[in-house]
């Protein structure tokens, strides 16, 4: 394994995944990336997760997608937190549009499953290949990584509707389990700081960290927003001491923010 991870907490994490799903599937993940928040040098703990890409030579069939749910359990039972998420993928499938990769096996929060007929989306594939941190197998720039700029806009204008504006419609919903989700500290940084990413990739054409879209929306929106920005930077970066004295208050800026941004995303091209 490369030494090349930031944080101690990651490289156990790491150690003790390759020991168990090398004892499971013996050389078959042939490659290990880190993509998310370790890529983008930007992990919290407590806060992150440890997002990855694992490639095997072939698809992985059911006697082998049984070993990775096995895997992913007892890594689960070892590591409450961070959790490490990600996907099972071919070589062949990182060169294609990700949208295919309907047979690939997800791992979340230790449950394994078949991706749906959607396959997945284009952030961890341009994540890959532009900053993605190799654990095992070639350099990222040795291997074949599909990216299309086009796919990934029009896949971030679906997010936006599909996923943020029905989180907002949720969250502004006082007397239910996300409008509470909104008083708490993580309810704000969640929708204001991700909806925030999605508008510099649509700005820019590229992947940013949750901390690196806080910084890029506090200089790019009216000054009026920045307050509710640097909450959410500051509640991300584990600061003392909040910004707002009322979390009512703070969850209500944070969705005229949030409104706002999808609005104002979707006019950019």
């Amino acid at each position: 394994m490369l030494d090349v991870t930031p944080h101690p907490l990651v490289r156990q994490l790491l150690v003790d995944y390759l020991a168990i799903v090398d004892a499971e599937l013996p050389g078959r993940v042939e490659g290990l990336y880190l993509v998310g928040s370790v890529a983008l040098d930007d992990f919290r703990p407590g806060v992150s997760d440890v997002d990855f890409v694992a490639v095997t030579a072939e698809p992985l069939l059911p006697d082998a997608a049984r070993a990775v749910g096995r895997t992913h359990a007892r890594m689960a039972r070892r590591h409450r937190r961070p959790h490490f998420d990600g996907i099972y993928v071919t070589w062949q499938d990182l060169a294609a549009d990700p949208s295919t990769t309907v047979d690939a096996l997800d791992a979340h929060e230790g449950r394994v499953r078949r991706r749906g007929p959607d396959g997945g989306d284009p952030v961890a594939w341009h994540t890959l290949a532009e900053h993605g941190v190799p654990v095992r197998g070639p350099r990222r720039e040795d291997v074949e990584v599909w990216t299309d700029r086009r796919a990934l806009a029009a896949w971030t204008h679906r997010n936006l509707d599909e996923y943020w504006r029905r989180w907002l419609h949720a969250t502004s919903r006082t007397v239910s389990a996300q409008g509470f989700a909104g008083l708490t500290a993580q309810g704000p940084a969640w929708g204001v700081l991700g909806v925030s990413r999605l508008h510099y990739t649509l700005a820019t054409g590229e992947i940013t960290s949750k901390s690196g879209a806080g910084r890029y929306a506090r200089e790019t929106f009216d000054p009026r927003w920045r307050r509710i920005v640097d909450e959410c930077l500051r509640i991300r970066g584990g600061g003392s001491g909040p910004g707002y004295r009322s979390p009512f208050a703070r969850r209500r800026d944070a969705l005229d923010f949030v409104a706002m941004a999808i609005d104002d995303a979707h006019r950019i091209g």
